[in-house]
């Protein structure tokens, strides 16, 4: 953890900040999910859509890989690369044809994408801390993260997170799944 971390204490304070997360996206941006099973990479994402598209059925791309969102100014694609067996499936999934000026990218399991997957703006890491309690540790990786991370800070109003959001620009690397 970069000492940036968010103490989330239950799933209202996920959703709470996720919504926060959707206020702050400006595409293009691709935001790797990190963490264990059951860490709440899906119900982070789920909220953050759910923001954007109140109403909205978000499934969860486990078995299908992808999910797809035509919003308005954004095209959001949550990704769960989870059940990738190569990188290289990440062709077959259309992911070239995910990414663009407006597309903006939530990626569970980022590490199994291996060079495959564009570079990711953000990494949001989530660890379980109790029953229901969660950490949530952002990085930016690129200035598009930083970039993403101002708007997160400049949002956050009267809840206190520390003087950061994100932590520090950074290189990111990722280990892939399949060492």
């Amino acid at each position: 953890m970069t000492g940036n971390a968010v103490l989330l204490p239950d799933l209202a304070a996920t959703e709470a900040f996720a919504a926060r997360m959707a206020r702050a996206l400006q595409a293009p941006l691709a935001i790797g999910l990190v963490g264990d099973l059951g860490a709440g990479k899906t119900a982070l994402a789920r909220a953050l859509i759910q923001t954007l598209a109140p109403g909205t059925r978000v499934k969860s791309p486990t078995y299908t890989l992808v999910e797809s969102y035509a919003l308005p100014g954004l095209q959001l694609h949550h990704l769960d690369l989870y059940r990738l067996r190569h990188p290289d499936e990440l062709a077959d999934l259309g992911l070239a044809e995910l990414t663009g000026p407006d597309a903006v990218l939530l990626i569970e399991w980022p590490g199994r994408g291996g060079d495959r997957l564009p570079a990711l703006d953000v990494v949001a890491t989530l660890q379980r801390e109790a029953a229901e309690a969660r950490t949530l540790d952002l990085v930016a990786a690129t200035p598009a993260g930083q970039a993403f991370c101002e708007r997160l800070r400049i949002g956050q109003g009267h809840q206190s997170v520390g003087d950061e959001t994100c932590g520090p620009v950074q290189k990111v690397t990722l280990v892939n799944g399949f060492d």
